[in-house]
């Protein structure tokens, strides 16, 4: 059983029939309240209706029943109904100066809001649907080297978290989720999102996975990681793929599957317990620096011009410490290995850096890596 605030994203549920709708694009949208919407307009409506109906009782000597009778509130009230949608059975007629002069001066402006709102929100709900259509279309047309996370539970909501305070835009990224609840989540807080099964191939497509970049697994459980890995690496050969596993004997299945990367859940979250309790220092500092947007960070970036035929310990005189240096051709060294004395261009660089977003944590003057 999953933690109650732990969605179930493609976990563990069964394969929808065919035939059957297995994938629904869920668009960003503003928050609105569209109940309060429309009992502002049935209001409107119905005090159109009341107005018009004293109106006419108050001045009912002025009308004339087809009858021959007088006329009662429920008559006027009749007369309002039939006036105001245009039906006008003529069986109720103003007779009086007074009467005609309010028909005109007050009733018809009354009856033209009263279609404005009936007319209006036929019109809106009629073309509601095929302006999203619209927006679909365009979104599928458009969107490219994007960011797809299958699973919005605590993993993949924190990988969004993530990303979005690394600087990415929210529509760069798409997410696939099981659940209603959050796939709407997902969309109120500006992320495209599709509600489906994510072992479904057409529900991939539909976040527009074979035009991604990069993929961001977080599943709830390894068997279908694996399964979700295997069908993301076929549609997105060139993206690349990072998983999440929540046991390590599982780790080695999902890079045989695909994926780039894995991260064991587990044993992180062992390890970190661990380093915490026997080094309070070291994990305050993995800590910073798995918190993205406080204290310091890890960045990967490419070498600037200004940079180049400058080395390393350079780049520590000016605020960063080098990791790791991938040179033109793929390769990397590590800071330990020492074999890079100077960039050259094409070179990328992984450093620690202060945190660009936030404030708090270590401070980088803290670490010294010489």
């Amino acid at each position: 059983m999953s933690p109650a605030n732990e969605s179930v994203d493609t976990i563990g549920s069964p394969l929808q029939p065919f035939g059957e709708q297995v994938g629904r694009l869920i668009l960003p949208k503003h928050v609105e309240r569209p109940v309060r919407s429309i009992l502002i307009r049935v209001a409107v409506a119905l005090g159109c209706i009341v107005v018009t109906t004293l109106l006419v009782y108050a001045e009912r000597d002025g009308y004339r029943d087809a009858a021959g009778d007088e006329l009662t509130l429920l008559d006027a009230a009749y007369y309002a109904t039939v006036t105001l949608s245009t039906t006008g059975y003529g069986d109720i007629t103003p007779i009086s100066d007074v009467a005609r002069i309010t028909n005109i001066f007050v009733i018809t402006p009354l009856r033209f809001i009263f279609l404005i709102v009936l007319v209006g929100t036929t019109i809106e709900l009629l073309t509601q649907r095929t302006r999203y259509d619209w927006r679909v279309r365009k979104w599928r047309r458009k969107v490219s080297g994007h960011t797809v996370v299958i699973g919005y539970g605590i993993k993949g909501r924190s990988a969004v978290e993530a990303l979005l305070k690394s600087g990415m835009p929210k529509d760069q990224i798409a997410v696939v989720a099981h659940d209603a609840n959050s796939a709407s989540e997902a969309s109120e807080s500006g992320i495209t999102a599709v509600q489906g099964d994510a072992r479904r191939e057409q529900v991939l497509e539909q976040a527009g996975i074979g035009r991604a970049a990069q993929v961001i697994i977080a599943t709830d459980q390894d068997a279908t990681s694996v399964l979700v890995t295997m069908m993301a690496r076929r549609l997105a050969p060139a993206a690349r793929i990072v998983s999440a596993a929540r046991e390590t004997a599982n780790a080695e299945f999902l890079r045989e599957s695909g994926a780039d990367g894995v991260i064991v859940s587990a044993d992180s979250v062992g390890r970190m317990l661990t380093l915490s309790l026997l080094s309070p220092t070291a994990g305050r500092l993995m800590q910073d620096l798995l918190e993205t947007g406080r204290g310091i960070e890890v960045h990967e970036r490419e070498v600037g011009p200004e940079e180049l035929h400058l080395g390393p310990q350079d780049l520590q005189d000016s605020g960063e410490l080098v990791l790791a240096v991938i040179s033109k051709d793929g390769q990397v060294h590590r800071f330990n290995e020492k074999s890079v004395r100077s960039f050259y261009k094409g070179d990328r660089v992984v450093v620690i850096r202060e945190s660009h977003n936030g404030t708090g944590g270590t401070d980088l003057a803290d670490l010294d890596m010489g």
